[in-house]
Parts: C-alpha cells; structure tokens; sequence
C-alpha cells in the first residue's frame, strides 16, 4: 500500500452532520479497499485566494491515508459528486510510504 494526502475543504456554512458524512464516506471508500485513515486534521477556516463557487473563504480538511494506488480512482470519483466538497486534491506521499 501507498500513502496519500487528501485536503478538500467545504463551505463553512455546511452543517456539522454534513461534514460528518463527508469524512465516513472517505473513510468507507479506503476501507472498503482494504486501506487505512491514518490521521485527520481540521485545519478551520482560511481564506482563499481567489472566489471558488461563490466562496471566499472555507472550512479545509487533511486526510493520511495508506491504501491500493487502484482505489484513488474510485475516491476521486466519490470527491467530484460530493456536493458538500467544493474542491478537493490527492496527493502520493513517497515520504511516508
């Protein structure tokens, strides 16, 4: 198994239960293909660079993981029709594997 980063942030108005929805979707996606979340952080509330979606600023998320480099398809599909996620990047991290 390799390890990624994912950051995706939300729009900060996004009810705590939406959140919530979107982080056991991500984690059912790795652990459906047998990998592992290994940390989360909340990153809060930054301001963006530029307008996305209306926003100005948003609610960031980072997200370790270890899992198949098959399954990373699979999670940026589930990402992309996730209307709660505005937008969202996966990385491979060759340090951590």
């Amino acid at each position: 198994m390799k390890a990624y980063e994912l950051l995706y942030f939300v729009a900060p108005t996004t009810e705590d239960d939406v959140r919530a929805a979107v982080q056991t979707r991500i984690e059912t996606v790795v652990k459906d293909a047998k990998g592992q979340i290994d940390n989360v952080e909340d990153w809060g509330r930054r301001k963006l660079a530029y307008e996305v979606n209306g926003l100005t600023d948003a609610d960031y998320i980072l997200v370790d993981f270890h899992t198949d480099p098959t399954n990373i398809a699979e999670l940026d599909r589930v990402l992309r029709i996730t209307d709660a996620v505005a937008r969202h990047m996966i990385v491979a991290r060759t340090d951590r594997d």
